[in-house]
This record gives structure tokens, C-alpha cells and sequence, in this order.
């Protein structure tokens, strides 16, 4: 699946910051707005990745997937 998110970034001084909209908690910073989208994307599947395990252990046994869109 081929999902998109916002990055939503700055410049503050020597520092790119950034934060995904969609997603609290992913943000990050770097010194150059390449070095922060990088960061910003590995995050962002972490991020990921860590809610779908905990949602999965969350649930226990018997469960279904369903696809949804919005």
C-alpha cells in the first residue's frame, strides 16, 4: 500500500524541523531539509510499524483485518 502523509517543515536557524500531520507524535529535525525528510520517513514507518504491533497485541486471538479508506 502506497500511502501518503503532510510533512509540514521550517527552517529555525541552523535546523530543518519537521512533523507528519496525520501522525502524532513524528517529528524530527536535521541540518539540512534532505537529511529531515529522511528522517522524517524512517520515523514515519516506525511509527507505523509500532502501532500496527501494538494494535495486533492489543487484539488478542479471533480478530479480522478490514481495509478501510477515508
Amino acid at each position: 500500500m502506497n500511502t501518503e502523509y503532510t510533512a509540514v517543515v521550517k527552517q529555525e536557524g541552523d535546523w530543518w524541523i519537521g512533523w507528519i500531520e496525520e501522525i502524532p507524535g513524528v517529528n524530527c529535525q536535521g541540518h539540512t531539509r534532505e537529511d529531515l525528510m529522511e528522517s522524517l520517513r524512517a520515523t514515519l514507518k516506525e511509527a507505523i510499524e509500532f502501532n500496527r504491533q501494538d494494535a495486533l497485541s492489543a487484539v488478542g486471538a479471533g480478530y479480522m483485518e478490514e481495509i478501510i479508506a477515508v
